[in-house]
């Protein structure tokens, strides 16, 4: 990137960084004014408009926009705490859980 230094191996992954520099957002929802830098984005998003929700839980009926919302979820189900307290070794299923955590030391 010429603004800020930061590498990439794909020309496409370049263009939506630099559109964090440049405010560019060519990506126009046609239901409401909303606009995105990644046409990935534009999906989720629509999806609110739609109610589309592709990613079920096999544990129970939630369905969910997004793929980091489902595994956010199945957290719940299968007890997996992979963020570690550095100082307490508490261990949260949530990295904003551990983020809140660790104001308390």
């Amino acid at each position: 990137c010429g603004e800020c230094g930061k590498a990439f191996r794909w020309s496409s992954r370049l263009a939506h960084h630099q559109r964090s520099h440049t405010g560019e957002r060519p990506y126009k929802c046609p239901e409401c004014p909303k606009a995105f830098k990644g046409s990935s984005a534009l999906l989720y998003h629509q999806r609110g408009h739609t109610g589309e929700r592709p990613y079920t839980c096999p544990e129970c009926p939630n369905a969910f926009k997004g793929s980091a919302a489902l595994l956010y979820h199945q957290r719940g189900h299968t007890g997996e705490r992979p963020y570690a307290c550095p100082q307490c070794r508490k261990t949260f299923p949530h990295s904003s859980n551990l983020q809140l955590h660790r104001r308390t030391h």
